[in-house]
């Protein structure tokens, strides 16, 4: 359990240290919330489709969530290239213990940066239906989080060039949070909409949007189930890729 709590902490402190990333990885998803809030906001209306803003805010929230978490693999890269990871893994510890380690920091820090963008979204006007359901929807983030670095470690694991990781998680994020219904609605009688069902991170928005504002597709056991799932398997994949690294 020690060398678990170690490498959670380092990732903490990595991050708590780093003022510009910590402001950086907000920009965006803030950047998203004001201009598509703005733009969409009267036309979303319009439509009859609602206050776009309780609309979009748990979108946003998920986007951060798989973006920081998938990227924090990207950090396996880095300790290979510049040796932590080999006086990491030549240490008489269990590799499990290393990747549980490096993930559940990975996924604290996600979910750290998911609830700043919800305190922030009330900038924009945002309230949650209750504040009372605001920790079980920061449960949903951080299950959310461990599924999507235990699959950005998995990737990782089984690369070593930079370059090549970006461009995958390029190809793989991207369609992730356009297909899941993070900013416009989609029909799941529609192609879209049954593509939409085998995105995980569908299930992350759907969740947030009945916790925080009582909107959803799918009921609120469904959603965790289907993440419980997803991130047992997904902790399995990376914990097996891992276990073969290389140095």
């Amino acid at each position: 359990m020690q060398i678990i709590y170690i490498l959670w902490q380092r990732q903490l402190k990595r991050y708590l240290r780093s003022k510009s990333r910590v402001i950086g990885s907000l920009a965006q998803p803030l950047f998203f919330l004001l201009a598509l809030g703005a733009g969409f906001g009267p036309v979303f209306s319009k439509a009859g489709q609602g206050n776009y803003i309780e609309f979009l805010v748990p979108g946003i929230i998920s986007m951060t969530i798989i973006f920081t978490s998938i990227f924090a693999g990207m950090e396996i890269i880095w300790d290979k290239q510049f040796g932590f990871l080999k006086e990491t893994l030549v240490a008489p510890v269990s590799r499990l213990n290393i990747m549980i380690g490096r993930t559940l920091g990975g996924a604290t820090i996600a979910t750290m940066q998911g609830t700043l963008v919800l305190f922030l979204s009330l900038i924009a006007g945002f309230r949650p239906v209750s504040w009372a359901l605001v920790p079980v929807a920061i449960l949903v983030m951080f299950l959310s989080s461990l599924l999507f670095t235990a699959l950005g470690t998995a990737i990782a694991s089984k690369l070593d060039d930079m370059q090549g990781f970006q461009m995958i998680m390029n190809f793989l994020v991207m369609p992730l949070f356009f297909l899941s219904g993070a900013i416009f609605p989609l029909d799941r009688a529609t192609i879209l909409g049954t593509i939409a069902s085998f995105d995980p991170l569908s299930y992350t928005v759907d969740a947030l949007r009945h916790i925080l504002t009582n909107t959803h597709f799918f009921t609120l056991a469904w959603d965790v189930s289907i993440l419980a799932i997803l991130t047992a398997l997904f902790l399995a994949i990376g914990s097996y890729f891992f276990s073969k690294v290389q140095i």
